[in-house]
């Protein structure tokens, strides 16, 4: 996005770097790096930066206002709601498109945000490593708001340790050796000390929860939650596990209803010229005679499953539970990346932390996904070059 960067980066690159830069992430764990890393990170201006930033407080007005959780009461599915809720999302993830407005000119568009943490413990090694490859200059930081590397790991141990002994304190997921983001879990053990446990190895006693390591049975007081909940209900032959809807004595970061309350159920409530307008199925009174210019998606899935990018009426008629769905207007991503072959599209996705005691969460970090697809994501880019996960370097 900054041209005199861009055309370093990509006149100094080589397919050798590119390999040794790949080698020294899979390095940090072995047989653990599961999805594409893109050949180049992205930089990004000074005033792109601050249009995300005024979005996010946008938003972030509409989410700490009193009435928000009355709002999204319905976000959360029948039989999900977990007992123990805090009063606000310990994280909070901001995707936004480079896109290109009527103007021709560049802007952020929100495409979705999720109350749920991401891979902040890979990218804090990723972007060093990143900077080195990239030779990304002192003016510029993948970090926000002033902070480091340093201080962004102690952050991130403040809200998910607080004061408790690191053995109290796990990360919870499903499979977790199966996770296409696994090196993140281990990346965490190795930043936070603490164990990644498998929800099927959950132990249930009175209200308290348990695990077990090296044949020692271990009290749980703290989950950093990275259990999908809409991908646990997919699972099959899980046999008995444990019942969240059970009074656990335990804290949730972040809680999980704060997965559905921030999420795309949100979208209709913003107001922002970086919010594309986005309206609940079951309530809108005329649908659009211009079909075409919307994404019509479902509240309850992940990783783009089930969104729909060339919307008929057909596909408005079919759909059995409209109250389950949005319609989102278009955006048109820029292609912005210059690659040796086709230009590529760019996602940034800010990393938003809420510490207990402040009033509102602050930008911290981010990653940066590459696309020449029609969608951002893996399994829309396969066999495809300077594409992938990255991270973006922000003009201080």
């Amino acid at each position: 996005m900054q041209k005199e960067l861009r055309e370093r980066f990509n006149n100094n690159f080589t397919e050798e770097k590119y390999q040794a830069y790949l080698a020294q992430l899979e390095n940090l764990h072995p047989g653990a790096l599961d999805f594409r890393n893109a050949e180049t990170p992205v930089f990004v201006p000074k005033d792109f930066t601050q249009k995300m930033l005024d979005a996010c407080e946008q938003i972030i007005d509409v989410i700490v206002d009193p009435g928000f959780k009355s709002l999204t009461e319905r976000a959360i599915p029948k039989g999900v709601t977990i007992p123990n809720e805090k009063e606000y999302s310990d994280f909070i993830a901001f995707d936004f498109g480079v896109c290109e407005n009527e103007k021709g000119e560049l802007e952020p568009q929100l495409i979705e945000m999720q109350g749920f943490p991401t891979i902040f413990a890979f990218q804090a090694f990723h972007t060093a490593i990143t900077e080195v490859y990239a030779e990304v200059p002192g003016s510029h930081s993948a970090y926000l708001n002033g902070y480091t590397t340093s201080t962004y790991v102690q952050l991130l141990k403040d809200i998910v340790m607080g004061d408790l002994d690191t053995a109290n304190v796990i990360l919870l997921e499903i499979y977790p050796e199966q996770q296409k983001t696994r090196i993140d879990f281990y990346c965490t053990e190795e930043l936070l000390g603490i164990k990644t446990v498998c929800l099927t190895k959950l132990i249930g006693e009175g209200n308290k929860l348990f695990y077990e390591t090296n044949g020692k049975k271990t009290e749980i007081k703290r989950i950093y939650n990275r259990l999908i909940f809409d991908d646990l209900h997919q699972q099959k032959d899980l046999g008995k596990t444990i019942d969240f809807n059970h009074p656990w004595e335990v804290e949730w970061v972040s809680h999980p209803n704060w997965f559905y309350r921030i999420s795309k159920y949100t979208l209709p409530l913003i107001r922002s010229p970086f919010v594309p307008p986005t309206f609940y199925l079951d309530e809108i009174k005329t649908i659009p005679p211009d079909l075409h210019n919307y994404v019509l998606k479902p509240l309850f899935s992940f990783a783009g499953m089930g969104v729909v990018i060339d919307v008929t009426r057909a596909d408005i008629d079919n759909v059995k539970e409209p109250q389950n769905w949005i319609l989102q207007r278009k955006v048109k991503y820029a292609d912005v990346i210059e690659t040796p072959d086709q230009p590529a599209k760019a996602e940034v996705r800010l990393f938003y932390f809420w510490k207990e005691g402040w009033a509102r969460p602050k930008a911290v970090h981010n990653l940066s996904r590459l696309s020449k697809g029609k969608m951002i994501g893996t399994r829309y880019n396969k066999d495809k070059l300077w594409v992938g996960g990255t991270v973006a370097f922000f003009e201080k």
